[in-house]
């Protein structure tokens, strides 16, 4: 089975990736991944993971990384799985109102990729083997903040999670037929700028673990 493990940096992988040269090493195991990294932001996603997909011609694309969280009854370091991903950030704010693509009738809003506004995972239930929460997520090109921005993305979108990149992957994927998971650590909620009550290290070291894990249910490893 062909997998690409991509993240927007190599931080996000590479304690899977390091652990993985260490059992190739001691000849533990005889497959690894490919390790890709993709860029900050949904431009630089779309266009390396298209690249990717296209030279590598993935049986699953899996894209890990840590999030940002809507719900504070979900605790830090959680890991996730998104179902549906929705643009969070791409339109107009005029009058105070928040109009996206679909309403500006810029886009339909069942028009492939899109599902009833929405980029599914047709996938998710195949490749969900560790169980994991589903989540609903946005995709931004800026990071939220303001009680007044995040009530509007809450009550128009519903997101429990936010990321920068997503959206790529989902539409990418849904666009080229390709398999794919999206894995999200929960490292800090909406709005919270005070890093130091941010858990990016635990965050990353839960994401990792899973990827581990996934990877053992995926290769059927004892």
């Amino acid at each position: 089975m062909r997998i690409i493990i991509t993240a927007a940096t190599t931080g996000e992988w590479m304690p899977a990736f390091a652990e993985l040269d260490k059992r190739l090493a001691e000849n533990s195991i005889r497959f690894k991944p490919v390790f890709h990294q993709s860029g900050v932001g949904m431009l630089a996603s779309a266009v390396s993971l298209t690249q990717a997909i296209l030279t590598e011609k993935p049986d699953l694309v899996i894209q890990v990384g840590i999030a940002g969280c809507f719900d504070i009854n979900l605790p830090l370091g959680t890991v996730v799985v998104v179902n549906n991903e929705q643009l969070g950030d791409t339109g107009v704010l005029e009058d105070g109102k928040w109009k996206d693509i679909f309403d500006l009738k810029l886009e339909k809003s069942s028009y492939h990729p899109y599902e009833k506004r929405k980029l599914p995972n047709p996938w998710l239930k195949q490749y969900n083997l560790l169980q994991l929460p589903e989540v609903d997520a946005i995709t931004i090109n800026r990071i939220t903040t303001g009680e007044e921005n995040i009530t509007r993305l809450q009550k128009k979108y519903a997101p429990v999670i936010e990321s920068m990149e997503g959206a790529a992957l989902h539409y990418v994927c849904r666009e080229t037929k390709t398999p794919f998971l999206q894995l999200r650590a929960i490292s800090n909620y909406i709005g919270e700028r005070d890093k130091s009550k941010w858990l990016i290290g635990e965050s990353i070291g839960a994401l990792n673990q899973t990827i581990l894990q996934l990877l053992e249910k995926l290769y059927d490893l004892p």
